[in-house]
């Protein structure tokens, strides 16, 4: 007896078994074993992400488990980097990321009004209005912006709880934190130059506070990790403008490293997805960002990669729901909006810097 058969036959059973076992999640309209189909048929998804690789980890291995015919091509790079290659790239017509995933909500905000398709996604209704922008470009998480400090060489007492705070912490002792005081480079950190904005947007006073916090010197830097290395170490004693997502993983493993939460405001950053007009894994993009924004995916970001959810169904605390009860009003999310772009015309983002650096002593 033969053991032949067509290679037809085989490409399509293999294809109806992965269809099987990748049905559509509960809820889902009922065409959507379509994009499932596909996508499968794409067979990778293209990312673009300024999200480190060891936090997102967990989530490209919950995807491809889900949606077993397809393969995530995970590119990690700094929000600046990002928003050059993916322009240069668009321009070029050569390949590109499918989807972009930007922790720098202004940069990642402008790639999407020029280059983002529209798509409703079916995650739609369980999303803050907030954090959608034209069904174009999505918020993805919520994670609140903090101080972090050297628990071995700050006393408790001194910790800061707020902005104010914490200028008045340093300028009151400028010897103990000369060039100890660490924060980001907003010339080289597409997601400092932000949430500075956001500061100065919050607090009528940030640049007075900002120059309180800085007469010590400021050691800038333009990576998160970086400055949490410092402050572990004690080569700086505390930062501010730092992601809680990654400060609260690293705290886990760093008995070193302390967290606070400024109690007068707390910026909370949203990180911006968008699918690419030309991306040529489109479905695969889709199912991409639907199993982000998806309890499922939400709750491998709140509850292994420490990135808290912006939904308010996730079991445990590190969602909307676990943070509005500890911190209350004084969360403050960065709307997925125009508001964003304000500060990206060339001379009116100069002007900032240079007032920046004027009141930083830069």
């Amino acid at each position: 007896m033969s053991n032949t058969f067509p290679l037809s036959l085989i490409a399509a059973t293999v294809f109806v078994s992965m269809s099987a076992v990748a049905a559509p999640p509960q809820g889902y309209p009922s065409d959507y074993q379509s994009v499932i189909d596909a996508a499968t048929k794409e067979g990778k998804v293209v990312v673009y992400s300024t999200t480190d690789i060891k936090a997102a980890g967990p989530l490209v291995k919950g995807f491809e488990a889900t949606y077993p015919g397809i393969k995530v091509e995970y590119n990690d790079m700094n929000s600046t980097e990002l928003y050059n290659r993916f322009i240069s790239e668009q321009a070029s017509g050569g390949t590109s990321g499918d989807v972009v995933w930007s922790s720098s909500m202004d940069t990642g905000l402008k790639l999407a009004t020029d280059y983002a398709q529209e798509y409703k996604s079916p995650e739609l209704a369980q999303l803050p209005k907030w954090a959608v922008w034209n069904n174009k470009a999505y918020g993805t998480t919520y994670e609140p912006v903090v101080f972090i400090y050297n628990k071995r060489m700050i006393p408790a007492g001194d910790v800061p709880d707020s902005h104010a705070a914490l200028a008045k912490l340093i300028a009151s002792q400028t010897d103990k934190f000369k060039s100890k005081v660490t924060t980001y480079d907003i010339e080289k950190s597409g997601l400092g130059f932000m949430l500075s904005v956001q500061d100065a947007k919050a607090d009528p006073h940030y640049f007075k506070t900002l120059a309180d916090v800085a007469k010590g010197g400021l050691a800038v830097q333009s990576s998160t990790g970086t400055m949490m290395e410092r402050v572990s170490s004690g080569e700086n004693l505390i930062g501010f403008n730092i992601l809680g997502s990654y400060a609260e993983a690293r705290a886990k493993t760093d008995p070193s490293l302390g967290i606070a939460y400024p109690k007068d405001y707390t910026l909370v950053l949203s990180r911006v997805s968008f699918i690419s007009q030309q991306a040529q894994h489109s479905h695969a993009a889709k199912l991409w960002l639907d199993y982000v924004l998806s309890e499922k995916g939400q709750s491998i970001l709140a509850n292994q990669a420490d990135i808290p959810s912006l939904r308010n169904d996730i079991e445990g605390k590190n969602d909307i729901d676990g943070l509005t009860k500890m911190l209350g009003n004084a969360l403050k999310p960065i709307p997925v909006d125009e508001s964003l772009l304000e500060y990206l015309q060339p001379k009116k983002r100069l002007d900032y810097i240079k007032q920046w650096r004027t009141a930083a002593g830069k």
